[in-house]
C-alpha cells in the first residue's frame, strides 16, 4: 500500500522539543523532495519546511529558522522533522508531503500523510 505516515506528534511544554518522522511506504522517498506543512485550528496550512531529494536544499518558513532541522535518511525512507524551542504558536496538525519542490518549498504534494497533533502548551 502506497502511503505517506507521520509520526512523533504529542504535547510538550513550551520550549521542549519533538521529533516527526514522515516514513514511506510502497514507493522509494528518495525520488521526491519532502516538505512538511502545518495547519492551526481556524487557519490556513502553511509551509513549514522542505528538503531535496539528495539533502542537497533545504529551507524553512521564517518563523520556525534556527529552531527546527529537517532532514532525511534514503536508506530509512524516511524525513525528519526536528523540532526544538517549541512555542505555543507552533500548536498544529502537521503533514508531510512527498512531490516536485523548489526550495522556496513551492510546488506540490503527489503522497502526503494523514498529519500528526502536536501540542505545546504553556
Amino acid at each position: 500500500q502506497v502511503q505517506l505516515v507521520e509520526s512523533g506528534g504529542g504535547l510538550v511544554q513550551t520550549g521542549g522539543s519533538l521529533r516527526l518522522s514522515c516514513a514511506a511506504h510502497g514507493f522509494t522517498l528518495g525520488y521526491y523532495a519532502v516538505a512538511w506543512f502545518r495547519q492551526a485550528p481556524g487557519k490556513e496550512r502553511e509551509g513549514v519546511s522542505c528538503i531535496s531529494s539528495t539533502a542537497a536544499w533545504s529551507n524553512y518558513e521564517d518563523s520556525v529558522k534556527g529552531r527546527f532541522a529537517i532532514s532525511r535518511d534514503n536508506a530509512k525512507n524516511t524525513v525528519y522533522l526536528q523540532m526544538n524551542s517549541l512555542k505555543s504558536e507552533d500548536t498544529a496538525v502537521y503533514y508531510c508531503a512527498a512531490g516536485n519542490f523548489d526550495n522556496n518549498c513551492s510546488g506540490y504534494g503527489d503522497y502526503w500523510g494523514q498529519g500528526t497533533q502536536v501540542t505545546v502548551s504553556s
